[in-house]
């Protein structure tokens, strides 16, 4: 019998790599999007395009509780991901109201309707580094105290308790991934590793010719989503479920971003690059690191691709896009 996944946020960066991933191992997937995505594919389901017909979509959105009820009910599956969150960390300051609710009560909604309808479902929730917040320790694993300084993270903290709770009181098989920030040439470009590589790219070629960013000196502890999605496929796979962090081990300055991505085009970033402090979050996390040594353990998992190989991936890939766009101009 075919395994079914379902997946929430299948048309983000993630949700189309844990796509693939699943497909290539036979399940049948199923994914929910908002209407709007439905009729206008060319701009909202542009990461999974290349697998539309390989997939299913249903209309339903985390904030209508009946919606996911009817779709789980629909679909009755055996794994579910769920991705979908608002997850760009800037914007969570600006509008926490919409942060907390959906990242709260969408992760709530999924864990109810599995719960009454599937639940031996196996089911994924992404956590987030933002959790670990100014960590007392560094590098942060699963034993590490979450102390988050964002909507987002504090949203994502619910979230991670909310489906340990279900866990312990219903018995069902429900974990969390703890991953640390993860790019690719799929990432969002209002996220600061994009809005880095797309600027070279156009700076490259003559469409632009400054970028504007904001704290330099953060850290981060970054990695290559297609990686990732593999970690989540994996916890779904254990005997027991357990959460896992999911990370590189190593942390990069944006600064050193900035030099690969812009070195990699032969450019010296400072020439363009200006700082503004309003791009600065009002409450700033200087360095995350991960410690992955359990998922290594016990997941038998591990990063694959470099950092450097993740910027200049990234950097090619908005080369070739822009590329394509002015010979198609010509």
């Amino acid at each position: 019998m075919t395994n079914k996944a379902f997946i929430t946020g299948i048309t983000g960066q993630d949700g189309s790599y844990l796509a693939e991933l699943l497909l290539s191992k036979g399940y049948e997937v199923h994914g929910i999007v908002r209407r709007v995505a439905l009729e206008d594919p060319k701009h909202r389901t542009w990461r999974i395009n290349h697998i539309r017909d390989r997939v299913k979509l249903h209309s339903a959105s985390l904030e209508s509780y009946a919606s996911v009820f009817n779709v789980v009910e629909k679909i009755r599956p055996d794994e579910c991901y769920h991705l979908a969150a608002q997850s760009f960390v800037s914007y969570s300051f600006e509008d926490e109201f919409s942060t907390m609710n959906t990242n709260i009560d969408g992760t709530h909604a999924i864990l109810s309707a599995l719960k009454e309808r599937a639940p031996k479902c196996r089911f994924y929730f992404a956590g987030s580094s933002e959790m670990f917040g100014v960590a007392p320790q560094s590098p942060q694993n699963e034993t590490t105290p979450l102390m988050p300084r964002s909507s987002y993270g504090i949203s994502k903290l619910a979230g991670y308790h909310l489906t340990r709770n279900y866990r312990e009181a219903y018995g069902m098989f429900a974990c969390s991934g703890i991953l640390f920030n993860h790019e690719s040439p799929r990432r969002g470009f209002e996220f600061v590793t994009r809005k880095i590589t797309n600027a070279a790219a156009r700076i490259k070629l003559g469409l632009e010719k400054e970028l504007r960013l904001g704290n330099l000196d953060a850290k981060r502890d970054w990695g290559f989503a297609g990686d990732y999605v593999k970690a989540m496929w994996l916890m779904l796979q254990q005997e027991k479920p357990d959460d896992f962090v999911a990370a590189t081990g190593e942390t990069h300055t944006i600064r050193e971003f900035l030099d690969l991505a812009f070195d990699h085009v032969g450019l010296d970033w400072k020439k363009f690059v200006s700082t503004d402090k309003q791009l600065f979050r009002p409450a700033e996390i200087f360095e995350l690191k991960g410690d992955y040594s359990k998922a290594r353990k016990i997941l038998n998992w591990k990063p694959e691709v470099s950092f450097t190989e993740l910027v200049h991936m990234m950097v090619d890939a908005d080369l070739e896009r822009h590329q394509a766009h002015l010979s198609a101009k010509v």
